[in-house]
Order: structure tokens, then C-alpha cells, then sequence
């Protein structure tokens, strides 16, 4: 399907996983329903949430955490400036300001809670704890500052599922008064498009059911079986549900989920005792957070945006897909967000990072190819 030697990532897709989407089909039933249920209890199960609710995509189930929150205008809403841009379109989603705060450091992709505790304000109504790359935030820090001043903490776990958060095992999206999943394709748990949002508060979770689906007081599936003859509209809400098809494959390929990280925690730790001494190259994180993290990506760092953009054309022309994430406050639409200071280490971090091939479907050899490739890029 591409011209890559080593593709950024690739999805495997068993004959488990492509009955489960037929026997859907032929039930007849698309939308909402039984299979969406389910799917929602497991996952409920498999973070440790008392409430899971899926919806259309990681962006709507951030959407429904501010909304649900009731978070509006004239609000700030803190968030980190190297993420995807969705963490911080949430906010503005509801008329909210995002705050951009800076990174621990280039090493460390993740929210500095040192620098989000400068940046709280009057009008401060969240903080926005991305796990990023799969790597959790510190969220005792964030935690206790929400407690301090009185914020909500939502977790931004698109990258994350299955990201543990200490060796007890409890997993990100369950310290935050909401946690929001992807389900995109090249997640950990993908099905093309969809999210889920996290919650121990049986209120929110309700608000999230509600605005999932147009604020109606009934779903078409409750209709189907005769439970509500008809339904009234009580808010304003939005076209958010995820449809039968994609929960029957999220529901299939939840079983290898633990199976699928733990792969990707082999494949980085090969990677990372292979490169550790090639010259020119930097590892980020440490060995602690790898145990920890659930490994969307493997970022490593060069010693600059100008050594970052060679190597990726090298890699390129050597068949090796790679990818960078930029800071937010470079784009055209997010600079007037941006603090006097610049945001050094988010601005480094982007610059100098680049993200190398991993997938759950690669192998040893395949490690193997994109190492060589690195040690030619920087020879």
C-alpha cells in the first residue's frame, strides 16, 4: 500500500477484527446501539473509569469535556504548547481562551506544572494535561494544583491509552475530573475515527451522553426497542456518536491492546539500546517513563531544526518515513496566544525532535533497517 521501506506506522487488521465489522453489517443495526454499549463497558473496565462514553473522534470528546465542565466565555484554559492543535481548539470551542505554557524540557515533551502555576490567573478555569507521544503527564503536581486553585483538570489522553501512572498501575484519564481518547488510525486502539471520554462523575458523564447526540433525552436504539416513544430536546448539542461498525472493531481489537503495547515498549527499547551511543543522536525521556508509557511515537532529538530537517530528507530518500509535531504558537492562527517569553523549550522541543518508525505490526529487522539508516544520515 506505500513505497516505504519502514512506514511511520502500520495497522494489522485479523480476520477477528474484520468478522466482528461483517457480523455488525449484517445485523442490520448501524448506528448508536448494542455493540457501542458494549464497547463503552469495556473500556470503562480497561481504564479503570467508572464511565466510558465514545464518541465520533478524540477532538469531539475534548469539545465535550470543556462543554460538559461548563466552561465559557471569558475563561483561560491552560494548555501546553507542543501538542496537537485539537487540545487547544477545545477551549475555543466554548468561547474559552487557551493559555500556551511551556514544556519540562526538550527532553521531556510534557506540561511543566512549574510554568502552568505561573500562568494561573483569575480567570483561570482548567488546565489541559496532555500525555504526550504516550508518555504520562505529571499529574500529582497538576492534580494538586487544580486543588489548590480550585481548576479542573482535563487529561489529554489521545496518544495515551494504556499509560500507566505508577507501578500500582492505575492509567492516565482517571486523575483528571474527565480524560479524552482517540481512536484514530494510527493510535494504539484505532478504528479509523472516534474517542471516548473518561470520567468517575456520573453528572459529567451524563452531560457528555447528552451533547453527544443533538441534547436529545433518548437514543434512537432506546426508540428501536420501544423503551421512549419520543424524545424532547433540552440543550443545544451536536452530532458526536460513534457508530456500530467502528465499535464492534474498537470492542475486537480491545483484547490485544495490552498485547500491542507491550510490543511497542520492546520495539522502543530496542531502539533505544541501539541508538544510545550513535553519535549525534539524543534520546528523550527517561527509562522510568518508558516502563510507563504506552509508546504512540518514538521521538529522539538532533541538535537542531536545521540536523532534524537533513536527517528526515535523508531517512526519506532511504525509504524511512518519519514525522515532527510543530508548537502551537508557530502557527499563523495560535502566534497572538503566544507569551512574551517565546516559549523556549516547547519551541526546542519541536524544532529539534523527529519521530521514527513504530508500530505494533514491526519487527526486530525492521529496527534493524531504520538504525542503519540513522547511523548513515549522521556518518
Amino acid at each position: 500500500m506505500n513505497d516505504w521501506r519502514v512506514p511511520l506506522t502500520d495497522i494489522a487488521m485479523p480476520e477477528q477484527d474484520v468478522q466482528a465489522v461483517l457480523d455488525c453489517l449484517q445485523s442490520g443495526w448501524l448506528t448508536m446501539g448494542p455493540r457501542t454499549q458494549a464497547f463503552e463497558e469495556a473500556l470503562g473496565r480497561h481504564v479503570g473509569a467508572a464511565h466510558a462514553v465514545t464518541v465520533s473522534s478524540g477532538t469531539a470528546a475534548l469539545h465535550l469535556c470543556c462543554l460538559a465542565s461548563g466552561i465559557g466565555a471569558g475563561d483561560e484554559v491552560i494548555v501546553p504548547s507542543f501538542t496537537f492543535v485539537a487540545s487547544a481548539s477545545a477551549p475555543r470551542y466554548v468561547g474559552a481562551e487557551p493559555v500556551l505554557c511551556d514544556v519540562r524540557s526538550a527532553q521531556d515533551f510534557n506540561i511543566d506544572p512549574e510554568d502552568v502555576a505561573r500562568r494561573i490567573t483569575s480567570r483561570t478555569r482548567a488546565i489541559v494535561a496532555v500525555h504526550f507521544c504516550g508518555y504520562p503527564a505529571d499529574l500529582h503536581a497538576l492534580r494538586e494544583l487544580c486543588d489548590e486553585h480550585g481548576l479542573i483538570l482535563i487529561e489529554d489522553c489521545a496518544q495515551a491509552i494504556g499509560a500507566r501512572l505508577d507501578d500500582g498501575g492505575r492509567q492516565v484519564g482517571t486523575v483528571g475530573e474527565l480524560g479524552a481518547f482517540s481512536f484514530f488510525s494510527k493510535k494504539q486502539l484505532c478504528v479509523g475515527e472516534g474517542g471516548m471520554v473518561a470520567t468517575a462523575d456520573e453528572r459529567l458523564a451524563e452531560r457528555v451522553r447528552l451533547f453527544r447526540s443533538h441534547a436529545m433525552t433518548s437514543s434512537t436504539w432506546d426508540r428501536h426497542r420501544g423503551h421512549d416513544p419520543a424524545y424532547d430536546v433540552i440543550d443545544i448539542g451536536f452530532n458526536y456518536r460513534l457508530d456500530e461498525p467502528r465499535a464492534a472493531l474498537g470492542l475486537s481489537r480491545l483484547q490485544r491492546l495490552p498485547e500491542s503495547i507491550a510490543r511497542r515498549r520492546a520495539l522502543v527499547r530496542a531502539y533505544r539500546e541501539r541508538l544510545a551511543e550513535v553519535p549525534g543522536i539524543e534520546l528523550a525521556f527517561s527509562e522510568q517513563a518508558v516502563e510507563r508509557s504506552s509508546h504512540f511515537a518514538f521521538p529522539v532529538l538532533l541538535a537542531d531544526r536545521q540536523t532534524r530537517d537533513r536527517f528526515r530528507q535523508t531517512l526519506k530518500a532511504n525509504g524511512i518515513q518519519t514525522t515532527w509535531y510543530p508548537a502551537l504558537h508557530t502557527f499563523t492562527e495560535y502566534r497572538r496566544f503566544a507569551s512574551p517569553d517565546g516559549l523556549p523549550r516547547a519551541t526546542e522541543a519541536a524544532d529539534r525532535h523527529c519521530a521514527l518508525p513504530l508500530s505494533s505490526t514491526m519487527d526486530e529487522t525492521a529496527v534493524e533497517t531504520v538504525v542503519e539508516a540513522v547511523r548513515s544520515a549522521l556518518a
